[in-house]
């Protein structure tokens, strides 16, 4: 039986992982080895690891970074950041990545969408949706290059539109939330969720095993994913990575999932 699925998500910045808030404030927590090695150890569900810094910079990926992190990783591991082609791909994935992530690569040309996906099968392609939501009218409208650039699409029609490209998983990021640890944009999920059949992930503002509870009670088999939550302890922010504990996790997941 398929099971909600609760997610870290490290940025790398610098070389190093940082945590943002609300795409902004870098702050560091880590190396991303050792998060890797101490994730290892907790067991958790899939990692995903975004360079936020390969697109902005115009560059390839870190290959080095890449592999050092697949050859520790012991959980399902999705890579984002800088890819742009096919070939690309491909040598991610002899890596020993399991996912890919691409956002701005697929707005400029959702042709790759299907072209990687025809290489290594859909179920590796995610597509990242990064969305504002603007103050006055309170439309989502979606950004790229670190929510730098405004494109202007709705993200649901644009999920829609790369579920038709041929990607296996969608993940919708909120810009407004991250970091801010009061909980996921709900009607911003729904949206995208009544727009696509494909596995979608969630991820901004988790600040609780409960925001985690109210998504999967919500949409049953969903990622749910965090980055904040997993690094951070306490109201001054301590750096702390944490996880959830196998009892603790299935009490989760059978109070807001397995429920009649």
């Amino acid at each position: 039986m398929l099971h909600p699925r609760i997610i870290p998500c490290l940025l790398v910045h610098n070389k190093g992982l940082v945590k943002t808030t609300k795409f902004k404030d870098h702050k560091y927590v880590g190396d991303p080895i050792n998060a890797v090695k101490i994730f290892n150890e907790k067991e958790v569900d899939e990692l995903i690891v975004l360079d936020i810094d390969a697109t902005m910079e115009g560059r390839e990926p870190d290959y080095k970074m890449i592999e050092n992190l697949a050859v520790e990783c012991r959980m399902p591991f999705c890579y984002g950041g800088g890819i742009k082609t096919v070939d690309q791909a491909h040598r991610i994935f002899s890596l020993g990545v399991e996912k890919i992530a691409i956002s701005s690569s697929a707005l400029e040309n959702p042709a790759i969408v299907t072209s990687m996906a025809e290489r290594v099968g859909r179920q590796s392609i995610v597509v990242v949706i990064d969305v504002k939501k603007k103050t006055l009218s309170g439309k989502y409208e979606l950004w790229t290059h670190n929510g730098s650039r405004n494109t202007g699409k709705h993200p649901a029609d644009f999920a829609a539109e790369m579920e038709r490209c041929g990607a296996g998983e969608i993940v919708v990021n909120s810009i407004d939330n991250d970091g801010v640890m009061k909980g996921y944009d709900l009607h911003l999920l729904q949206k995208v969720r009544d727009s696509v059949s494909i596995p979608m992930t969630v991820l901004g503002g988790a600040g609780s095993l409960e925001d985690i509870g109210a998504v999967i009670h919500r949409h049953g088999i969903i990622g749910a994913a965090a980055g904040s939550l997993f690094v951070f302890k306490g109201k001054y922010r301590a750096v702390l990575i944490s996880y959830p504990g196998k009892a603790e996790k299935d009490t989760l997941i059978k109070k807001h999932f397995l429920q009649p």
